[in-house]
Formats: structure tokens, C-alpha cells, sequence
């Protein structure tokens, strides 16, 4: 015996949410990859040389701080 259920109209798919999520998340992905690629491509900083690496000391704060947390409290 079979049982004979309405069903709703049949939408187009376009109109069904979970197809924009199965399609429309991953293509966005793809999108955003491309848009990321060409700012690391185009965007991109200019190295340091060694001799201005060298000159300037932004570790030194760094050291001082772990050196703290080293330390045992008495």
C-alpha cells in the first residue's frame, strides 16, 4: 500500500537555499584565493638589506620580556 503524500510545488533551482551554499561558498573562495594571490604578487614589501637589519634592534624589547617571564618570583 502505498501512501500518497502532497507535495509542495517543485522550485527551480535557483530558488533552493542550500544550492548557493554548495556552490555559491566554494566559488567565493576561489574568488577571494585570486584577490589574495594578486595583493601577495603585486603588494608585496620590499625586503630589508642585511646592513639596515642589522642597524635597528626590535628584538631587544622582545628578549627583555621573555628574560622577565624567565625569571623566578621569590
Amino acid at each position: 500500500m502505498m501512501r500518497s503524500e502532497k507535495m509542495g510545488p517543485i522550485q527551480p533551482w535557483w530558488r533552493v537555499r542550500m544550492v548557493w551554499l554548495v556552490f555559491g561558498l566554494p566559488a567565493v573562495v576561489v574568488v577571494a584565493s585570486f584577490i589574495t594571490l594578486g595583493v601577495a604578487i603585486h603588494g608585496g614589501d620590499t625586503p630589508l638589506s642585511h646592513a639596515a637589519a642589522a642597524d635597528s634592534t626590535p628584538a631587544i624589547p622582545a628578549m627583555q620580556a621573555r628574560n622577565h617571564a624567565a625569571t623566578a618570583r621569590r
